[in-house]
């Protein structure tokens, strides 16, 4: 508004609110009580404020507060003086933005002029009240009072213009921010809509331009820098899947091979348990055996041993007889001799008889059956002599074969000494192999026991591996759907970046 239009304008206040000529004059009249009583009247007001919770809140500090209460002195000191010009409508103006744009509304600015007013009345009431005057002095008392309260609504007409002035300045502005930044936004958030639907497809190549309006700009940054590192993220993660896929796979042939060599070693153990079992059986058989053997060598050595003496006196038996059969040489010896003489005697007597002629007849008849029984007493000896010699040699034979048999038993008996002492401490070994096979079999059977633990245990981790492998699988044919860069294209870009100056990846 012009200065000639602001001048015409308050001109049209001034003449509808009546504050002519005259009534310019007593208000300054009132100058001095308004100047007087003003300090008590705007200290109560701004009392009030700082009392009041809503109205205090708007000032900063004690300066702040004593900052408009010394302009609201400055400013009705113009009031005072009636000079509504425009140095009055600047300094009212001035009082009612202040009060705007510090957020005092309107209730309180008008109940805060009316603590003013009120104070300044009973002021203007205290000087001239009572009078002596009557009712002239009346009239002019209601007329000083009336002033005031028209320069009073002035003030507050202007000041509550000034409120809605801003109010609809700030409406517009805010109005055309509004509007702005919904076209800002329209734009931001169409561009938005395009990257996130090229990232709802997979394509986290996708990026917002920066050439937006200048609140969306940090927006894109932020949003860009994130989807670099979702985008180097998830191709990391791809990568390191592969990896993992691979590995998996690995780990799951291993796990199956494992499992299969534990099974394999499982049976194997069981075998071999089954046989040490019987092996164990087998030995604990043989040691009882060995014992028995043992038992049976010692036996025989005792007998063996008592046959030494039986052998020895069937040795001297056999002499006994030899000397006998010597003997009875002899005697047959003697006996053939007897026999051979008593033949020569028959003989004789027989050649005497057959001299003596038929005398002797009968005498060489006996002489011939003497010589008939010497032959055979002769030829009796003769073959006891053969028989005897035949059993001193058969004796002989015997006794040396007695002899050997002494010597071979003896032999004998060494080796079955030997043997017994041999089959001994193999009955001792064989016991010890049968408790340390027995303890053998006992550290297999745990064995067995927990070679099929890890065979079950193996079959479970083959199983969660396989399955470990599925979802990784599943996970790397989902990362697969994603547009990302191939991790060395990734690292030759961030190499480049690096070697940009001042370049900064907003996060």
């Amino acid at each position: 508004m012009s200065s000639a239009e602001e001048k015409r304008e308050l001109q049209k206040r001034l003449d509808f609110i009546g504050l002519d000529q005259e009534a310019r004059a007593t208000l300054r009249r009132l100058a001095p009580i308004i100047n007087a009583g003003l300090s008590a009247a705007l200290g109560r007001f701004y009392k009030k404020i700082q009392s009041t919770p809503d109205t205090a809140k708007l000032y900063s500090s004690q300066a702040h507060m004593d900052g408009a209460q010394k302009r609201q002195m400055s400013h009705w000191s113009v009031v005072g003086e009636a000079r509504y010009d425009e140095r009055y409508v600047e300094g009212v103006q001035a009082v009612g933005a202040a009060h705007a744009h510090s957020g005092l509304d309107p209730r309180w600015y008008i109940g805060g002029q009316a603590l003013v007013m009120e104070s300044l009345i009973h002021k203007v009431m205290a000087e001239n009240w009572p009078s002596r005057f009557g009712r002239g002095k009346s009239e002019e008392l209601a007329k000083q009072v009336s002033t005031l309260v028209k320069a009073a609504m002035l003030d507050m007409d202007y000041s509550i213009s000034v409120y809605l002035d801003i109010q609809a300045e700030e409406r517009r502005r805010a109005e055309e921010a509004k509007l702005v930044a919904e076209e800002e936004q329209e734009v931001a958030l169409q561009a938005l809509d395009d990257v996130l639907k090229g990232l709802s497809a997979g394509d986290l190549e996708s990026r917002l331009s920066t050439a937006l309006p200048a609140n969306f700009v940090r927006m894109a940054e932020d949003y860009n820098g994130s989807a670099e590192k979702l985008r180097g993220t998830l191709a990391t993660v791809r990568h390191a899947g592969e990896e993992i896929l691979t590995s998996t796979n690995g780990i799951s042939q291993a796990s199956q091979d494992l499992a299969r060599r534990t099974e394999e070693q499982a049976q194997g153990l069981e075998e071999s348990s089954a046989t040490l079992h019987q092996l164990t059986h087998s030995v604990s058989g043989t040691a009882e055996g060995a014992s028995k053997a043992a038992g049976a060598v010692d036996v025989a050595l005792s007998e063996a041993r008592a046959s030494g003496p039986v052998v020895k006196q069937a040795v001297a038996a056999m002499g006994e007889i030899e000397r006998s059969s010597d003997e009875i040489s002899k005697i047959i010896g003697v006996i053939d001799e007897i026999a051979f003489q008593t033949n020569l005697l028959a003989l004789n007597a027989g050649v005497e008889a057959a001299r003596a002629g038929e005398a002797g007849r009968g005498f060489a008849v006996v002489a011939q059956e003497v010589r008939a029984l010497a032959q055979r007493c002769a030829d009796a000896a003769k073959e006891i002599k053969d028989l005897i010699s035949d059993s001193s040699r058969q004796v002989q034979a015997g006794v040396d074969l007695v002899n050997n048999a002494g010597a071979a038993l003896s032999q004998i008996t060494a080796r079955i000494d030997d043997i017994n002492t041999i089959v001994k401490t193999i009955a001792t070994e064989a016991a010890h192999q049968s408790t340390g096979l027995h303890e053998v079999n006992g550290a297999l059977s745990r064995m067995d026991s927990l070679t099929q633990e890890n065979s079950a245990m193996v079959l479970e981790t083959s199983k969660q591996t396989s399955d470990l492998r599925d979802a990784v699988e599943r996970l790397v044919t989902a990362l697969r759907g994603f547009k990302t860069r191939s991790a060395e294209r990734l690292a030759r870009d961030r190499q480049k970046r690096d070697e940009i100056p001042g370049h900064r990846l907003v996060a």
